[in-house]
């Protein structure tokens, strides 16, 4: 049995729920939020057996898609604000970040 756990970007989270639940495949969804832009992401949590991991991975991989955003960073945590100039960037966002964990035991009570 393996644990998926896939951190999409809240834009793709209602994509990716429908896509899951049209498939069949159940899953946990939490919020969460990333460090880097400090933006809303869903993370889902999804308990499957090893030779439906593929298909898990296929849905996961058409529903999130990456796509450029423009943004300012944030100033550095004690820096001299003088010295900062805060120019926009353009950094990828969205797509799907995907860890897949062996699991040892599992339990529904």
């Amino acid at each position: 049995m393996k644990l998926v756990m896939a951190v999409v970007q809240d834009k793709d989270s209602p994509r990716l729920a429908q896509n899951l639940v049209k498939h069949q495949i159940r899953a946990t969804k939490l919020a969460s939020t990333g460090g880097f832009l400090h933006a809303g992401n869903t993370t889902f949590m999804i308990g499957t057996e090893d030779d439906q991991i593929q298909e898990v991975l296929d849905v996961i991989r058409t529903s999130c898609r990456s796509r450029e955003q423009v943004v300012t960073p944030m100033s550095p945590m004690g820096s001299q604000l003088e010295s900062y100039v805060p120019y926009p960037v353009t950094v990828q966002v969205g797509g799907a970040t995907v860890f897949v964990l062996d699991i040892e035991r599992f339990e529904q009570f």
